[in-house]
C-alpha cells in the first residue's frame, strides 16, 4: 500500500536532546494548538494507561527485564494488524478501466484460488516487510495474541476457515504468491492453546468458537488425508514444511527430469493434527456426547499414523482388533 513519512533534519550537539512532537488533526497547517496546551499532559495518560494495561497481562513476579522483553513482543504483535485486500478473481480479470491483462494470466498465479476475497483486518508477519499474511504463521500469533487479545486471536483463527478463505476442496490459503502450497496443519493446535489461554483468563472457555472451527477443520483434515497421502499409507506429504522450500528443487513441484520425490515430513505434523483433533472432540464431548464417535476416529487414526511411521509405511499392518479391543 502507500506509505508517507514526515522527513525532518536536524543536527544534534553532542549531549543535546530534541524533540519532534507529532499529532494527527484535522486543523489547519501552521495551527500548533494540536500540538500545545494538553499536548504533554495526553502523551502522558496515554503511557499510563498502556502501562496499567501491560501490568494487567504480564504475570506478577517476572523480572523487569523480561517483563520489557513481554511487552515489546506483544506490542510488536498488536503493531502488526493491517487491513489486507485481494480479489483474486477480480485481480486475474483486470481492471475494466485498464487494458485487459495478459492471456496467460487466467492459468497463472491463484488462478486456482478465484473464490478468495481478502478484505479484513490480519495479523501480518511484518506489516512494513512482509505485509502479506500466512496460515502457519498466524496460527502462532494467535496463541501469544490471546493472552492480550483473545476475540480477535478467535476471530483471526475462524476467518481462514471461512468460505472466502478455505478453498472448496478444504485447504487454507497459504500466502498471497502460491496460495495452494502447504503449511503445517497448526492450525488445530492453535485454536485448541487459545481455547485453553482465556479459559484460563477468564476461567471460562469458548465452547462455540471451539466448535465452529472444529467443523470447519474437519474439512481441512479430510483435505490433507485425501490429498497428501498419495499412496494411502499414511504417510504425508507437503512441500512447504518449515524449511521454507530451501534445497535443490521445488518439493510442492514436479521434478524438472519428471517424477516427483517422495516426501514424509508431513507425517508427523498430521500425527500432532489428530491428537489436537482429538482434544478438541473431548472437550466438546462433554456438553454433546455425539462427539464422542469422531474423538475415536481421530484416535484410530493417530495410531494408523505411529503403525506407519514405525514401519516405514509398510502396508498390511494389522493396527486394531476390534474382538480384542486392543491395539
Amino acid at each position: 500500500g502507500t506509505k508517507g513519512a514526515a522527513h525532518y533534519v536536524k543536527r544534534v550537539a553532542p549531549g543535546e536532546n530534541f524533540t519532534v512532537r507529532l499529532r494527527l488533526s484535522d486543523a489547519a497547517p501552521g495551527n500548533d494548538a494540536a500540538l500545545n496546551g494538553d499536548f504533554d499532559k495526553i502523551f502522558d495518560q496515554r503511557k499510563t494507561e498502556a502501562d496499567e494495561f501491560y501490568r494487567s497481562v504480564i504475570p506478577a513476579g517476572v523480572s523487569d527485564d523480561r517483563s520489557d522483553i513481554m511487552r515489546q513482543a506483544v506490542g510488536g504483535l498488536l503493531w502488526s494488524k493491517q487491513f489486507y485486500h485481494y480479489d483474486v478473481n477480480r485481480w486475474i480479470k483486470g481492471d475494466p478501466s485498464q487494458p485487459e491483462p495478459p492471456s496467460e494470466r487466467a492459468k497463472g498465479r491463484n488462478h486456482e484460488w478465484r473464490h478468495l476475497y481478502n478484505a479484513d483486518i490480519i495479523s501480518m508477519p511484518d506489516k512494513w516487510e512482509y505485509p502479506w499474511y500466512a496460515s502457519w504463521d498466524l496460527a502462532f500469533h494467535c496463541v501469544a495474541l490471546a493472552i492480550v487479545d483473545s476475540d480477535f486471536a478467535k476471530e483471526q483463527l475462524l476467518l481462514m476457515t471461512r468460505e472466502w478463505y478455505m478453498h472448496p476442496n478444504g485447504q487454507l490459503p497459504a500466502y498471497e504468491w502460491a496460495f495452494g502450497d502447504v503449511n503445517p496443519p497448526v492450525h488445530a493446535w492453535a485454536a485448541w492453546r487459545v481455547y485453553k489461554v482465556e479459559m484460563k483468563r477468564r476461567g471460562l472457555g469458548d465452547r462455540k468458537f471451539l466448535e465452529r472451527i472444529f467443523q470447519k477443520l474437519m474439512l481441512n483434515f479430510t483435505w490433507w488425508v485425501n490429498r497428501k497421502d498419495a499412496d494411502g499409507r499414511n504417510v504425508f506429504q507437503g512441500g512447504f514444511l518449515g524449511l521454507d522450500n530451501i534445497g535443490v528443487f521445488d518439493r510442492s513441484a514436479p521434478l524438472p527430469t519428471g517424477g516427483h520425490i517422495e516426501q514424509s515430513d508431513g507425517t508427523s505434523w498430521m500425527g500432532m493434527y489428530c491428537l489436537n483433533m482429538l482434544a478438541i472432540a473431548l472437550e466438546l464431548a462433554k456438553d454433546n456426547s455425539a462427539y464422542e464417535d469422531v474423538a475415536s476416529k481421530f484416535f484410530e487414526h493417530f495410531v494408523y499414523i505411529c503403525g506407519a511411521m514405525n514401519n516405514l509405511g509398510g502396508e498390511n499392518i494389522e493396527l486394531w482388533n476390534r474382538e480384542d479391543g486392543f491395539f
